[in-house]
């Protein structure tokens, strides 16, 4: 199969991404043709980071931490809510890991933060600061990864 379409220049069957400089595939385009090298480092950076801290406060809800339990039982919608949160949490910070879905992952876990501000206002009466400032780190990867969003391809 020829590779052609993908690789400007490239004619022959046996033609690899080193024989040419130009990628023209637009549904397809390697991660650094978005990002630069530093820029690339430093979204794998905070992926991971963040992932790791919203994955760990993902299973202390699943395991019953105290404050987690008390918290959920202060919002009043049962301790269900609790393990969907964090369920949410764990897939959504291991997400962040998985470049197939990364910037999906970004996206939930953007929209579960923002529910977790208006919760932390409007009914635990405490103040959203956390939640908005990891809100933040989420809408940056999402922004970082836009691109994965609208060129999904099979």
């Amino acid at each position: 199969m020829s590779t052609q379409n993908r690789w400007h220049g490239a004619e022959t069957s046996d033609a690899t991404p080193a024989d040419t400089k130009t990628w023209t595939d637009q549904a397809n385009p390697p991660e650094s043709a978005h990002l630069g090298r530093a820029a690339m480092i430093t979204a794998w950076a905070v992926q991971i980071l963040f992932g790791l801290a919203i994955a760990g406060g993902g299973a202390s809800k699943l395991a019953g931490d105290p404050a987690m339990v008390e918290m959920f039982d202060d919002i009043g919608a049962g301790q269900w809510l609790r393990l969907v949160v964090g369920i949410c949490e764990v897939a959504g910070g291991v997400g962040l890991l998985i470049p197939r879905v990364r910037a999906l992952a970004a996206l939930c876990l953007l929209l579960l933060l923002l529910g977790a501000s208006v919760t932390n206002v409007s009914v635990l009466d405490t103040t959203p600061v956390l939640a908005l400032a990891f809100a933040a780190v989420a809408l940056a990867i999402l922004v970082l990864r836009r691109h994965e969003l609208v060129n999904r391809t099979p």
